[in-house]
């Protein structure tokens, strides 16, 4: 199938960077000397939230938690779930259950998911001080791979927690980026007082090497390795490729039936004095890819160039005709000029990838269920 080829030619590729680890590859001295820091500290914390990317809960998976042993110590916390087929978070959680691990589902930006999730892990904590009466202070570890939102979770647990306890003082802040690698050291933040708890923030850690090639191409894909490694265009058509085969595209069908975003401008205009309808106008800058008229006018070149087609999209030459239409399409809605030649491609497969990671093309849960749980 056109997908499975494309994610193997992104594992491929990432491979193939990995070897390379003096010119560029991910698991630098940084990585390995954290990879040390976290293991040594891993038996002296109360309890380990391994922090994995909803949209991929298996290929996410911290390798050092892979031989730890399921208990009340360690929670799969599934972030970012905002980004995934909701649908499928209920499934997931019955899956960890099956294999004795205890999972939650988080979205790092939504408060009141936040303040659930304190009070879950205060429960938790209570439960273990009835066996462990050692220490009046608890720490929490979050472990995980780069880019699965450790620091934005930390942060949304300081900042509520310190809002419920009535903490005065200055607010702390983990470092969040977009990409991977940022975190280069391990931070302490206090989360909850009487008991108190802190959480350490730790730096995302890969494997050295990750033999699975479909693997390597959906980290690729939700950003936990960089991009450089492989190349955007490539982890682009990737998701296209996704996309064409999943039922994502029709919510869009009614943004079809508008020829351009102006219709929405035009029909605003009848209410809107000039001057208004002139500051109206002023705020959309067509080369701002997230802005809502410019996504609106993504989603229906996605709509039309897939529902048009009248290849087999299941068929590898089928789906690489349609991806090429797309970028064409692409190109013009996003105002990327012709005459930038091959550059209008990288360009078109940034803005692209940006919207698909942050949620603006709709909700993917990448990893199957795995059969025997079904």
């Amino acid at each position: 199938m056109a997908t499975a080829t494309l994610a193997r030619r992104i594992g491929d590729a990432v491979k193939q960077a990995a070897r390379k680890n003096s010119g560029g590859g991910w698991y630098d001295p940084h990585m390995a000397a954290a990879s040390r820091a976290i293991a040594e500290r891993i038996p002296l914390v109360d309890l380990v939230l391994e922090v994995r990317d909803a949209r991929i809960p298996l290929s996410s998976e911290y390798e050092q938690l892979r031989n730890y042993p399921s208990s009340s110590r360690r929670i799969i916390v599934m972030n970012k779930m905002d980004l995934a087929n909701r649908s499928q978070i209920k499934e997931w959680i019955r899956y960890f259950e099956k294999k004795n691990c205890i999972s939650y589902g988080v979205n790092s930006h939504n408060k009141e998911n936040i303040k659930q999730f304190l009070n879950f892990l205060q429960a938790q904590v209570r439960e273990l001080k009835k066996t462990d009466h050692s220490s009046y202070t608890t720490t929490i570890m979050l472990v995980g791979i780069p880019n699965v939102g450790k620091s934005a979770l930390v942060n949304s647990l300081h900042q509520i927690g310190r809002i419920s306890a009535a903490e005065k003082g200055k607010l702390k802040h983990a470092i969040v980026s977009p990409h991977p690698g940022e975190t280069k050291d391990i931070i302490s933040l206090k989360i909850g007082s009487h008991p108190n708890i802190y959480v350490l923030d730790t730096p995302g850690v890969l494997p050295p090497k990750i033999p699975d090639t479909e693997v390597c191409s959906k980290l690729s894909l939700t950003g936990s390795i960089r991009d450089c490694l492989v190349g955007e265009r490539e982890i682009a058509q990737y998701f296209l490729a996704i996309l064409n085969l999943s039922d994502e595209y029709k919510k869009w069908a009614k943004l079809a039936m508008h020829e351009n975003d102006g219709i929405f401008v035009d029909d605003k205009a009848e209410c809107l004095s000039s001057s208004e309808l002139d500051m109206e106008q002023k705020r959309q800058y067509p080369t701002d890819h997230t802005q809502d008229f410019v996504v609106h006018g993504i989603r229906r070149t996605l709509f039309e160039t897939i529902s048009s087609f009248d290849g087999n999209v299941e068929d590898e030459k089928g789906m690489g005709r349609l991806i090429e239409t797309q970028f064409t399409a692409l190109r013009e809605a996003f105002r990327v000029p012709v005459e930038l030649g091959e550059e209008a491609q990288n360009k078109v497969a940034a803005k692209l990838l940006n919207l698909y990671r942050t949620g603006r093309l709709g909700h993917y849960t990448i990893d199957p269920m795995p059969c025997h749980t079904q």
